[in-house]
């Protein structure tokens, strides 16, 4: 079975996965350029449960939200580097998504036992009243590295 799923595989396979006793974990992010920040993220938010479900987001949503010249790697390829993870277990690419009313739909449907973050995340407010209208947990999984950044990695490149 592939790692990459609709939303509608998604929701089937975190269907069984409870009736199986298993935990489902829910994270997201962009994932531009992976490192060791993200592999410590993703490694944090495994130890939370047992299946680890990865929302990626749309190239359109992160040159929304980061700019011009980003992302820096296409969704594929970022389907590609993330799928080669053993401790991602599915991922669901989120094209065309930009309102929250989508993402709480999601999250409504899959009914992730945890959600995980890092630290100091500014959807902090927006997590918390999802997992509240779930009854998920939320969980801060690791503090954010500083320096370590897609962004900072790409400032170090540009100088």
């Amino acid at each position: 079975m592939s790692k990459i799923l609709n939303i509608s595989q998604a929701i089937k396979i975190a269907q069984n996965s409870k009736k199986k006793g298993l935990s489902i974990v829910l994270a997201g992010g962009c994932f531009d350029v992976l490192h060791s920040g993200h592999v410590a993220f993703l490694e944090a938010a495994k130890k939370e449960g047992d299946v680890l479900i990865l929302l990626l987001e749309s190239d359109e949503n992160i040159k929304k939200r980061k700019g011009t010249g980003r992302p820096l790697n296409s969704m594929h390829k970022r389907i590609t580097v993330l799928s080669s993870l053993q401790t991602v277990d599915f991922i669901i690419p989120l094209v065309g998504m930009t309102k929250n009313e989508e993402y709480d739909r999601i999250m409504i449907q899959i009914k992730p036992d945890i959600v995980a973050m890092t630290k100091g995340d500014p959807n902090v407010a927006q997590r918390i009243r999802q997992c509240e209208k779930i009854g998920a947990k939320l969980k801060l999984v690791i503090e954010k590295i500083d320096g370590i950044s897609t962004t900072a990695l790409v400032s170090e490149f540009i100088r």
